[in-house]
This record gives structure tokens, sequence and C-alpha cells, in this order.
């Protein structure tokens, strides 16, 4: 089931996203600590940002956050990946934003990269990673509906 998130969800949020970005990106050096990563969540993601969570049997086990038209997270955990999730996640952001969606992603991350490829985003600029904390370097898709 897909769901708005609530605060209470926060902690659940900061856990799928340490697991998948371990997962996806083990040689990408995060610029926070855990426990950063969850005051993040609990103090800014979740109260600022449009959050959805993906809960399965009680647990949380991915999330979208939207900011205006930017996708700004989408995160599943490890073991929901080729299950089908992160489409309806794109979907929605879909329905949500009609009139277009934009992201960054690490250039490293070549599975996010493919996946949005697939999902009708082009890249349309990259850097050398000075945009971005962790200082890897990254690439913007955006997403426009065909009318």
């Amino acid at each position: 089931m897909i769901r708005p998130a609530d605060p209470a969800d926060a902690a659940a949020m900061a856990e799928v996203w340490l697991r998948s970005f371990t997962a996806a990106l083990p040689g990408v050096r995060r610029a926070h600590d855990d426990d950063a990563v969850r005051r993040w969540f609990t103090h800014v993601v979740v109260p600022r940002g449009e959050s959805w969570v993906a809960v399965a049997d009680g647990a949380v086990v991915g999330l979208l956050v939207l900011d205006g038209r930017e996708l700004d997270q989408l995160y599943l955990d490890p073991s929901w990946r080729g299950r089908g999730l992160g489409n309806r996640f794109l979907d929605l952001a879909k329905r949500l934003r009609p009139d277009g969606l934009a992201l960054w992603t690490f250039q490293a991350n070549h599975p996010a990269r493919r996946f949005y490829e697939r999902h009708g985003f082009v890249a349309v600029d990259s850097t050398d990673g000075s945009r971005n904390e962790e200082r890897e370097p990254d690439i913007r898709y955006v997403w426009r509906p065909e009318r």
C-alpha cells in the first residue's frame, strides 16, 4: 500500500534510505552519519516535503518525496527492488505532477539512471560533483509529458 507519510513514519523512512543508499552506492561517501540522516528525515524531509511511503506487513519498504516539480527522494528497501514498487511510485509522481518532473542522481548510480530513462526521463545536465555534499558527479533528469 502506498499512502502519504506522517511524522510517525520518519524513523522508518530514514532506515529505508540508509539501507538503500548503502546497497546501491557502496563506493559513494555519505556526507552525513546515520544519526544525522535520521534527524534530517524527522525535522526536514517529512515536515517540509510531500512524502509518501509504501507499507507492507506494517513496515515501511519504500519512500517518495516531492518538492514542487522536483522528485527529491525515491528509495526502496533493497529487498523490494525489482518488484514493481519503483514503477508505482513513479506513476504516482507523474499523476501528482502531470506537467513534468525533474531530479538529480549520481552518475555512478547506473541502475537508477536506467530506471529513470526507461520511464521517459531525459538527461539534460551533469556536474563534476560540486553541487552536492557528497562531492559525487551527478546528472540531471527531466520528464515532460507527451502532449
